[in-house]
């Protein structure tokens, strides 16, 4: 009975062993990820509740989405941001894994006003970006947008879906 036990598992593993080396191995290429506008945004200057500016969002509101964010793309358009919504507010901190351009990440507390604003965060760097007070959305846009726009602290967001 043993050795009945131990043929069926030899030849068992020769036809896996065989059979697997006729499969060819495909290396499939990263593709390039879209911009998807789910919403829209606006930036209000704190002392005059003006409109900054109105940008099209691509909202993270998944546990993937948020821990994928704008990775894998080679770059996006300065009208485009991407809004991560978490389910509380806390400590946060993003890293540039796998980000292939520079990003304004702008912390943003549960009453939508910005808490802290990380300015060229740099691409493929896996350094830890941290708010300096606690929150509950982040909005990234491309490096420079946050000076350009002239973007402060206490400064706040209103968006749709």
């Amino acid at each position: 009975m043993k050795s009945i036990k131990l043929f069926v598992l030899v030849f068992a593993v020769c036809i896996l062993n065989t059979s697997c080396k006729d499969d060819k191995k495909v290396n499939l290429a990263p593709t390039e990820i879209s911009f998807h506008k789910e919403g829209e945004l606006q930036l209000y200057k704190a002392k005059t509740d003006s409109i900054i500016k109105t940008l099209n969002i691509e909202i993270a509101d998944t546990e993937y989405d948020r821990e994928t964010g704008l990775m894998y793309r080679s770059s996006m358009e300065d009208t485009n941001a991407m809004l991560f919504v978490f389910p509380n507010e806390e400590p946060r901190g993003f890293y540039m894994k796998n980000t292939q351009f520079a990003l304004d990440i702008i912390y943003i507390g549960e009453n939508k006003t910005i808490v802290t604003i990380a300015k060229n965060a740099k691409p493929m760097d896996e350094t830890t970006v941290l708010s300096h007070k606690p929150a509950m959305y982040v909005l990234e846009i491309n490096s420079g947008l946050a000076d350009a726009w002239q973007l402060k602290e206490g400064d706040s967001i209103s968006f749709t879906k």
